[in-house]
């Protein structure tokens, strides 16, 4: 009987074992080594706003820092052919140093010319049968801020001026300025409102284009009819201001959104800010330095991830060990206060057959302010699927 009881206490334990060895491997996730939020150290800065109007301020890299708080939409004037060239540049885009197609003036063109010029409007001369390229025109449109320049690209560019709005509108959907509104393409409209947070949006995605960035930088251009036209910006060059575009002489104050060059800890980083409202260009002017330099002394960048960092960690039941390594160096611009977030997406793994060192296996997300980033991560040491004796032993029910 005893000899009986043995046999079905081995075959159970055979039993046990077969179904262990047979059981699916269980999965993996791996266990993340940073923190999911980070406070950027140091007391919040008091941002010296306007006392007239509203503004907003941001930086490459980072995107929106702060905003004056009392943004309101109001008229967006000669800011919104910052949107005009835009859109004409996404249409019919150039390359550095190329001048693109040659537009005929036509009489259409003429007539918009003398009636804006009636109008005291910002203008250029135009003559029926003078050519002017796709980059002169834009020269035209940013330097000297002729608004029957942006009627003229409008009408090249989409056939007609209601169409060519409907664009600009489209565009800022999709730049998520949700304040704004553009009802013609030069800003003479009343109706074309903004605030400083959604024109700063537009200005950073403008200097994306080198062409845009070259012309909102030149002082001067010569154009065949008008001859030399001045850059309407007069400080540009002044605390390292490299564009972008003044808006002015309607009712609601003058505008000024800027686009500078600094260096934060020895790293250069691009600054943009927008003033709106100001009684005069030349406050709007004197706000602009006065933002910069507060940026300038309060912005930062750090390190917050090196390039094989250890960022998480697979462990196997079986005593399998291996590091998620960064794979980069993640430098962030920085202003104090603000949050930096972080979340592992890494999958969990089912290790049944070997992974070799330097696998990719997920990505580590990091946000701060506009700014979000996925970092690639890979294995730093091989894992080995479980052994014979561990699947056969294992009392786990995973």
């Amino acid at each position: 009987m005893k000899w009986k009881v043995a046999l079905l206490l081995v075959a159970v334990v055979g039993a046990v074992g077969v179904v262990n060895y047979l059981r699916p491997i269980p999965a993996v996730a791996a266990t993340s080594a940073l923190h999911a939020q980070d406070t950027v150290q140091g007391t919040v800065p008091r941002i010296p706003w306007p006392s007239d109007g509203s503004g907003a301020v941001g930086a490459a890299g980072l995107g929106l820092i702060a905003s004056s708080g009392n943004e309101l939409p109001v008229s967006a004037a000669s800011v919104t052919k910052v949107m005009t060239a835009l859109v004409v540049l996404t249409d019919k885009p150039l390359k550095k140093d190329e001048t693109g197609p040659t537009i005929t003036m036509t009489d259409t063109d003429v007539q918009s010319y003398l009636a804006d010029e009636a109008n005291k409007e910002s203008v250029v001369a135009v003559q029926t049968g003078e050519q002017l390229t796709e980059f002169q025109l834009l020269e035209g449109l940013l330097i000297p801020s002729a608004n029957n320049f942006a009627q003229t690209l409008a009408r090249w560019d989409a056939g007609s001026i209601d169409t060519f709005v409907a664009a600009m509108n489209k565009r800022a959907a999709e730049l998520h300025m949700a304040q704004t509104t553009f009802t013609d393409t030069s800003g003479a409209s009343p109706k074309t409102v903004s605030t400083p947070s959604d024109l700063m949006k537009l200005g950073m995605e403008a200097m994306k284009s080198d062409v845009f960035a070259q012309i909102v930088g030149m002082a001067q251009a010569d154009l065949p009819v008008a001859g030399r036209v001045y850059n309407v910006d007069r400080v540009l060059g002044q605390n390292g201001i490299i564009g972008i575009k003044t808006g002015s002489g309607l009712a609601e104050g003058a505008n000024f959104l800027f686009a500078a060059d600094a260096s934060i800890d020895g790293q250069n980083v691009t600054l943009f800010g927008c003033v709106m409202g100001l009684p005069t260009l030349a406050r709007a002017f004197a706000a602009a330095k006065s933002l910069i330099a507060s940026m300038r002394s309060n912005l930062h960048i750090r390190r917050i991830m090196a390039k094989n960092q250890a960022v998480a960690t697979y462990a196997t039941p079986w005593g399998g060990q291996s590091d998620l390594l960064s794979t980069v160096d993640v430098d962030l611009v920085e202003w104090p206060g603000m949050i930096v977030r972080q979340r592992l997406d890494a999958p969990a793994l089912v290790v049944d057959q070997p992974i070799a060192p330097g696998t990719r296996e997920g990505s580590e997300h990091v946000v701060l302010g506009d700014y979000a980033l996925d970092v690639e991560l890979v294995t730093a040491s091989p894992l080995y699927p479980p052994g014979r004796a561990w699947r056969l032993t294992r009392i786990n029910f995973l």
